[in-house]
């Protein structure tokens, strides 16, 4: 997320671009790919939107044991009882850094917003809109997996009274609060979101995807579409596009990876509203037979 402009080196611009004419192979582009992984959020670098009243939040979020105590409950339900991916407090870091990727990366490629301009509120409430919806989206899991969306409403509402009159006089407090329950209930395949900033949300949720979100059900003998197709993902790279603000390049080792990227996160981005800002590419690298006729899916363009 760092501004090209910085004097720290941008791995994207060393990194192939998969959909070129003279791409290099699958296998060569995984091992040169330098612009994978959970791309964190890093508050001391430059951003293409205003950042003070993010990190602001952000430091309250870490430091609220409610919340914290939240993010370690809400995946006893999934995960222990359901035998389910992972939806605890490491996916809701990723979930959070991506959406903020995401964003940033929209911001950098002009995107304009709607959610907070529409309530009147800053551009600075745009991310924090995103961060406290990536933050909250799945707690409903402490009542059940099945409807969680509908659960994190009321939840999420209480922790909002209790967070936004720190940075919000009252009808702020009440905008901010109404568009990240909107971006919540949005992160939901069921509901169509309104705004880019629950688009954004959306999108990020079906992007944590890769093998180490169902290692402990796999490693417990969960064998559902789910869990063995998030095995086969190995890398989610989040870049800059050259048609799109977005390109989001996929790597999985086996065919089965195909369900998280053509169910999945296909149903995740249609309908999010930035259909047309964002380009994926999923690559297969590795042969899914010995029979020396390549891979069963070589790639998927959404």
């Amino acid at each position: 997320m760092s501004d090209p402009a910085d004097d720290t080196p941008d791995p994207t611009e060393d990194a192939p671009d998969p959909t070129a004419e003279d791409a290099p192979t699958p296998r060569d582009e995984v091992d040169a790919d330098t612009d994978a992984g959970r791309h964190e959020y890093d508050p001391d670098a430059d951003h293409a939107f205003p950042d003070e009243r993010l990190n602001e939040v952000l430091a309250r979020l870490e430091s609220d044991e409610e919340v914290v105590a939240y993010l370690e409950a809400q995946n006893v339900n999934p995960v222990a009882r359901k035998g389910y991916n992972d939806h605890g407090s490491k996916h809701v870091e990723i979930v959070r850094d991506r959406a903020l990727r995401l964003y940033d990366l929209l911001k950098s490629g002009g995107v304009e917003f709607n959610g907070a301009r529409q309530q009147g509120l800053d551009e600075a409430d745009e991310p924090v809109i995103v961060a406290l919806a990536a933050t909250l989206h799945d707690i409903g899991h402490v009542v059940h997996r099945h409807d969680h969306p509908y659960y994190s409403i009321p939840l999420a509402a209480d922790l909002l009274d209790d967070l936004l009159p720190t940075f919000y006089d009252v009808g702020d407090c009440v905008r901010v609060k109404a568009e990240v329950l909107h971006a919540i209930l949005c992160h939901h395949t069921e509901e169509q979101p309104l705004t880019l900033e629950a688009g954004v949300v959306r999108i990020a949720d079906g992007l944590d995807m890769e093998r180490g979100r169902s290692r402990v059900p796999y490693e417990e003998g969960g064998r559902g579409i789910n869990t063995v197709s998030s095995q086969a993902i190995e890398r989610v790279s989040l870049r800059a596009g050259d048609e799109t603000p977005v390109q989001v390049v996929i790597r999985m080792n086996n065919a089965a990876g195909v369900y998280q990227v053509d169910s999945l996160l296909k149903a995740k981005i249609d309908g999010s509203l930035l259909e047309d800002r964002i380009r994926t590419v999923a690559i297969n690298t590795h042969s899914d037979g010995n029979d020396g006729n390549g891979p069963i899916v070589d790639r998927i363009e959404l």
